[in-house]
């Protein structure tokens, strides 16, 4: 790494023009190229190795509803000067409308605007974290302090409830056959592993005791985000976490509120969230709980649920063989699939694809008109060769993705494109607003 000029005096050091000629010619640099492999490309793929289905509408389509669930996250800088820090600004969204209204919008020759606004009814969640050399009020360091913004959001009300009695409802399986403790990898303060956090000791405000140091654990806590954080080198790490984790708690507090006040509702609402029906990284344990949840109202109630992924390889991938694929056809993704094609690896060394992150199984759906899309369906039980039977409610939520098409982008659908619309925070004039806005709140902290 080069000098930079700091102070206008002196030059900054760029990089060599020619030094790339001794990776070029090194012998170790050769041979590891020549023993790597990448994914296959369109015409080395034998799809009639694996089974494609011919799309099956729903006849007996029940989804009058929809929700679609996104969030938006920028990271701007609060200190330009050294020491440099940096906060970053969230907002999460529900947008919510009917089938019937969107379907009346087809049948009329001129659009009226009245009608455009039943299709942005959305709720709006914002809130920020501190990621570099920022400091809470009250707290000893940035890693206290993320701990602590993120609990004052969940404990913040919405309407009648807050996320933390949803997270207590979700992790603790108050819905069914209520569990008893949940084990926490490691305490916050004192770094001691296995920590129980016992429902019977939660305090009111949704602490609980550390059996060794005696310090307050907040039940947001589980997502083990504390782990990632660097008091030196921030919180950069964490904000994808952050965001499809608070995503998918927000779905599980819709659910919550419909089991609570008209159970037979679930069966009418399709959700969809922008991503893969996943969790990952650090949060990659909440799998286990939202399994749990998948399971329990497939058994008792209903779920139409799909997660719609805008990149990545699997898009990536259906997008490569999608001259290969005829339309209206359903490409279930197994694990031989994945890693053959998708993710080049090998197959007996990686075990089931998405055993400790995914509650779903992924198929490629390329629609009548032409359009491909990357589906994720919820499943009780990963299995390393799905079929249609496995992923339950499958042709329903297909069905409804195919009637949300959208032709704004290529491969949308309207109630992610919406929601993308009413909550992105984009880069211009997003980002340089919502500096200003901290540089002008934000204090200098006193030791």
């Amino acid at each position: 790494m080069g000098y930079i000029s700091r102070y206008g005096r002196r030059p900054t050091e760029y990089a060599s023009k020619s030094a790339h000629g001794y990776v070029i010619k090194d012998p170790s640099v050769q041979e590891l190229l020549a023993n790597c492999s990448r994914p296959k490309r369109a015409d080395e793929v034998s799809l009639a190795e694996h089974k494609i289905l011919p799309f099956r509408e729903e006849s007996e389509d029940s989804i009058r509803h929809i929700i679609a669930i996104d969030g938006s996250y920028n990271e701007v800088a609060v200190e330009l000067e050294f020491p440099s820090s940096t906060i970053c600004f969230f907002q999460m969204g529900a947008l919510i409308f009917s089938i019937e209204d969107l379907e009346k919008l087809e049948e009329q020759p001129f659009i009226d605007p009245g009608d455009i606004a039943k299709l942005k009814q959305i709720q709006r969640l914002e809130f920020a974290l501190p990621t570099r050399n920022l400091m809470l009020n009250g707290e000893a360091n940035l890693i206290n302090s993320v701990r602590r913004a993120l609990y004052n959001f969940f404990i913040r009300k919405i309407d009648d409830s807050c996320l933390m009695e949803t997270l207590r409802w979700f992790v603790f399986q108050e819905y069914s056959s209520m569990i008893p403790q949940w084990l926490l990898a490691s305490c916050p303060h004192c770094n001691q592993t296995a920590i129980p956090l016992q429902l019977s000791k939660m305090k009111l405000d949704f602490t609980f005791p550390c059996g060794h140091c005696g310090k307050d654990i907040f039940l947001t806590d589980v997502f083990r985000l504390h782990e990632a954080i660097d008091n030196e080198l921030g919180a950069g790490g964490i904000l994808g976490y952050v965001a499809t984790s608070i995503e998918q708690i927000v779905l599980v507090h819709l659910i919550k509120i419909i089991l609570s006040l008209k159970p037979d509702l679930l069966k009418e609402i399709l959700f969809i969230k922008d991503g893969p029906l996943a969790f990952f990284g650090q949060t990659a344990n909440m799998h286990q709980p939202m399994r749990a949840l998948v399971q329990y109202l497939l058994e008792h109630h209903d779920l139409h649920l799909a997660g719609l992924e805008k990149s990545g390889p699997f898009v990536e991938h259906a997008d490569e063989i999608r001259k290969n694929v005829a339309p209206g056809s359903v490409l279930i993704l197994d694990n031989k699939y994945i890693y053959r094609y998708i993710l080049p690896c090998r197959e007996d060394a990686q075990g089931l694809y998405g055993r400790s992150t995914y509650y779903s199984h992924k198929v490629i759906f390329k629609t009548g008109g032409g359009a491909v899309y990357v589906v994720s369906v919820p499943v009780p039980e990963l299995k390393l060769a799905p079929n249609e039977a496995d992923l339950p409610n499958l042709w329903e939520i297909l069905t409804n993705i195919e009637k949300l098409k959208c032709d704004m982008y290529d491969n949308s659908l309207i109630p992610v494109a919406l929601a993308n619309k009413l909550i992105s925070l984009a880069n211009h004039p997003s980002s340089k607003i919502l500096q200003r806005f901290a540089i002008s709140t934000v204090p200098h902290y006193e030791l």
